[in-house]
């Protein structure tokens, strides 16, 4: 791959592109009293052309205490009751080695196991519901009980009607069975029909797909693009075509499991940083050109920073103009995952770029998905015309995998088009507005209420943290019986006492319907007690900043 051109910086990066805004907080942090949570909220200027908000509530003292003795509870039954099933007292319901495999080498770890068993069994009602409907603003979903604990279900013949889809990555409203889309996609249904039944480089080469990637090349302002059947292969196959071993990636510590995949199977040396702190970025960035690859020192063949435009658990969006600022500063590869940013940030819905004012040739490797804000399916990567043509000749996405089917092509360019304005309408960009004030109209009420809520003000990603494990599946029966649809979400895909909630906001949320989630979401609120916000910002002072550099002093 070709080292695309590099601007010049315009100037020298501020630590943490920070300015007063509003009259209020400098440097990125804001420390509580003694005995009070710690803020992360910020107010930029300097590298930032707007105002950047974002804010991760510490999790209070005794919460912490008692989630870690809620789990300390539940592990210390779970070792009673494997010592039960051991013993042939309770009856044994997960997978286990046969007799005459005994002295095998274990095709099942069983301890691996034990959070699945004891832990994850007691509240699996809560994930896997089957929907029967379109994913839209509101779905059907089928009803169904289980009489062992969570081991199995049975459906009960009945649907659940009208349930709020709170849950669903249906960004701009997209996913739905009527309108310009489903119309567009059932003609070329007809034409094409469902299936390719080839890769690219054989039989599965269409108009449409030609069509699709000049398309998204003109969508996000980029040269070329290539467009891919799966969005989690997109990260992990196309990883490995860019480094190899002798490279070095550096990676967010919350990227998302496809990043890391993809990343392990490049054979790359892999660093990582705090989550979008520019400070722990600089030093990995310092110390690869300082000291160079281990035991030879040798300079590294490449560097690759590895980002997300929103991180879909924190509800956060990345630091983008100092990450650029950085690659430029240290003539590194920048890679950004906009999976859940495309479409869902910026004025014209072009995610993370669009939503900084930045240009997109500061970005080597544009990665997104279809999957989100246009409803439909697949992933692509944008950049310079040599990357793409070197990905279509190495990446194994692109040489081995089925082409996409023709009328998920064709739901892309109707929405894409849509957003873009090139339908005639001003139906895309209304979406687009929809979502950004749905986004903030939630998140106040849920701050007003009293919940910790985690992220950027502007994501549609919408984090509400539980802590304790017995309140995951309560929460998640409790709004269900208000014909709520939510996600819950705990250890390991969180740390142990980060246990959350995620909501994710629609242009196709009514205002109505999210007053009316809103109500029930406080009642719940009330009656597990997950109230824990204490809303006590204190300002630090301002302190002197090098400026040529991003690390950060104490005070």
């Amino acid at each position: 791959m070709e080292r695309p051109g590099r601007a010049a910086l315009g100037a020298q990066p501020r630590a943490n592109g920070c300015g007063a805004a509003h009259g209020a907080l400098r440097n990125g942090f804001v420390r509580g009293l003694p005995g009070t949570q710690i803020n992360h909220v910020v107010h930029n200027g300097g590298l930032y052309k707007r105002p950047f908000n974002e804010a991760f509530e510490e999790t209070p003292m005794l919460v912490a205490v008692l989630t870690y003795v809620g789990y300390g509870v539940l592990t210390l039954f779970g070792y009673l009751r494997d010592f039960m099933r051991q013993w042939k007292i309770e009856k044994c319901q997960n997978a286990i080695e046969r007799e005459e495999q005994k002295d095998f080498v274990p095709l099942y770890q069983d301890f691996e196991n034990f959070y699945t068993r004891n832990l994850y069994m007691r509240i699996r009602d809560s994930w896997n519901r089957p929907i029967c409907s379109v994913p839209g603003a509101k779905v059907d979903m089928m009803e169904r009980v289980s009489h062992d604990y969570n081991w199995t279900f049975t459906y009960t013949g009945k649907v659940i009607k009208g349930i709020i889809n709170m849950g669903s990555y249906n960004y701009l409203g997209f996913a739905q069975n009527n309108g310009t889309c489903q119309q567009a996609a059932a003609k070329v249904l007809s034409q094409y029909g469902a299936g390719v039944c080839s890769s690219r480089q054989e039989m599965g080469n269409l108009d449409k797909h030609e069509e699709l990637e000049k398309l998204v090349a003109r969508f996000l302002g980029v040269e070329s693009a290539m467009a891919y059947g799966m969005g989690f292969a997109t990260n992990s196959m196309n990883i490995p075509a860019l480094v190899g071993k002798g490279c070095l990636i550096l990676s967010d510590e919350l990227n998302h499991a496809s990043l890391v995949l993809g990343a392990r199977l490049s054979g790359a040396t892999i660093r990582i940083f705090k989550h979008n702190n520019m400070q722990s970025l600089e030093k990995l960035l310092r110390d690869a050109i300082v000291y160079g690859q281990p035991r030879t020192r040798r300079p590294w063949k490449k560097i690759l920073i590895l980002v997300e435009g929103i991180y879909s658990m924190e509800g956060s969006i990345v630091r983008l103009p100092e990450v650029i600022a950085l690659k430029k500063k240290y003539k590194s590869y920048l890679y950004l995952d906009e999976a859940h940013s495309i479409g869902a940030l910026g004025p014209n819905g072009r995610g993370v770029v669009d939503y900084f004012g930045l240009n997109p040739e500061d970005v080597d490797v544009m990665m997104g998905t279809f999957t989100k804000s246009f409803g439909a399916a697949g992933g692509y990567i944008g950049g310079k015309k040599e990357l793409i043509d070197y990905l279509r000749t190495y990446s194994h996405s692109a040489v081995y995998a089925t082409s996409l089917s023709p009328p998920v092509v064709e739901q892309i360019i109707t929405s894409m088009k849509c957003i873009m304005g090139e339908d005639g309408t001003t139906f895309g960009k209304e979406c687009v507005q929809q979502l950004a004030e749905n986004t903030r109209y939630f998140r106040r009420r849920l701050k007003e209420m009293g919940f910790i809520i985690y992220g950027n003000e502007d994501s549609p990603v919408v984090p509400l943290m539980l802590y304790m494990p017995a309140k995951i599946g309560a929460f998640g029966r409790e709004m269900l019986k208000r014909n709520i649809g939510v996600v819950v979400v705990g250890f390991p895909a969180t740390p142990i006492i980060e246990s959350r909630a995620r909501f994710c906001l629609s242009a196709a949320h009514t205002k109505e319907m999210l007053d009316t989630a809103l109500k029930e979401i406080n009642e719940v609120g009330d009656l597990l007690q997950l109230k824990y916000s204490r809303h006590r910002l204190v300002p630090l002072l301002d302190r002197p900043f090098d400026e040529t550099t991003y690390e950060e002093t104490e005070d």
